[in-house]
């Protein structure tokens, strides 16, 4: 009779908890020291390895009762969607989001501000009522890989035919990158003979993309080639070499180690590097303080603007272009890539010769 008692309350006493759960009026209670993070995709190696870490290590540093509730969409708008409802219905107040697609977030932003969740856009500019912005200036990103493309190219600059490979339609920053390239290569190259925008940034499209360029115009078709990254520099570096086309500069942006070690072989021109730890930290700190009711001024040093809100608190910072020429005093040197990773034996002349290793 006594074991049936004790049965029974131990039923009891874990039911009441499950109860609890699914109770709409007991969720906002277990968001309280949640904060949200979701990111577009894992194609790109800095999501998981970067961003993802260094958010959640400076929020538990900041708030040590804090819990960062993670998602990666793996580039599925509905998986999102999906991982944001969940957030919003858990009672999550503070959301940091990297759309995978801008336009399609807003009606979820907009929904979240109603009922009093803040969202801060990382990365990419989210469209709807989000509360604060941290990124880079991308139009400035664009430029910087225009002039990188220009010095690459010398004095056969002004001659010179570049094809141009931007970035995918639905991510907010591509538009940017696109403004700024060409604002620094119109007028300064002779022409750019093909250009398109690659959806989802795919490798795979690009470098298809790239082989039916060298086959309608022939290997000596033109002079240099913009890739809005480096994922998809790695692609256009596989049709260039397959096609035997040697001494075309190419130019990428992420600094990922594939990329760097194309540097050194010669395979790629440049890089564009953007220091994730100062915007990820950012967000975090950002986020920490929303979550607390303080104030985010002197975090946010200019605004920004989306198709629905102007006067977004921002944070937005620079980059730099990496070359082999720099590339020990950059990447190497404030530890994104270790040494030891980057020279392979393959490389290890070129590494010696770059004063790396």
């Amino acid at each position: 009779m006594r074991r049936g008692v004790l049965v029974s309350v131990l039923t009891l006493s874990l039911a009441a908890p499950l109860a609890a759960c699914g109770n709409d009026h007991q969720e906002p209670s277990q968001g309280k020291d949640h904060i949200g993070l979701l990111l577009p995709e894992n194609k790109s190696t800095r999501y998981e390895k970067f961003d993802h870490r260094i958010i959640s290590r400076r929020i538990a540093a900041l708030c040590l009762p804090c819990t960062v509730d993670y998602g990666n969409a793996e580039s599925s708008v509905d998986a999102q969607r999906s991982q944001f409802d969940a957030l919003v219905k858990k009672g999550v107040k503070v959301i940091i989001l990297d759309p995978v697609d801008a336009q399609a977030a807003k009606a979820w932003v907009d929904s979240a501000a109603r009922q009093g969740v803040q969202v801060i856009a990382y990365d990419r500019l989210a469209e709807g009522n989000v509360a604060a912005y941290v990124s880079y200036d991308n139009d400035k990103i664009g430029r910087l890989q225009g002039e990188a493309i220009l010095a690459a190219l010398g004095p056969r600059a002004a001659s010179a035919d570049v094809v141009m490979f931007n970035g995918s339609p639905d991510d907010p920053n591509a538009p940017a990158f696109k403004k700024g390239a060409h604002a620094a290569l119109d007028g300064k190259v002779h022409k750019i003979v093909y250009e398109k925008d690659v959806p989802e940034w795919s490798e795979a499209t690009a470098k298809k993309e790239m082989a039916d360029v060298i086959n309608s115009r022939g290997p000596r078709g033109f002079d240099a080639v913009y890739s809005a990254n480096d994922g998809m520099a790695g692609g256009i570096a596989e049709a260039l070499k397959s096609a035997g086309v040697k001494n075309v500069p190419l130019g990428g942006q992420d600094a990922e180690l594939p990329a760097l070690q194309r540097l050194l072989d010669g395979t790629q021109a440049f890089t564009v590097y953007k220091e994730v730890r100062p915007e990820a930290e950012t967000a975090a700190e950002l986020a920490f303080r929303l979550l607390r009711g303080q104030s985010i001024s002197t975090l946010t040093s200019t605004t920004a603007a989306n198709h629905s809100k102007s006067g977004i608190p921002a944070k937005l910072f620079k980059a730099t272009v990496v070359t082999k020429g720099n590339l020990k005093d950059t990447v190497v040197r404030d530890g994104v890539v270790r040494s030891d990773l980057l020279c392979t034996p393959a490389l290890a002349a070129q590494c010696a010769s770059a004063g790396v290793g």
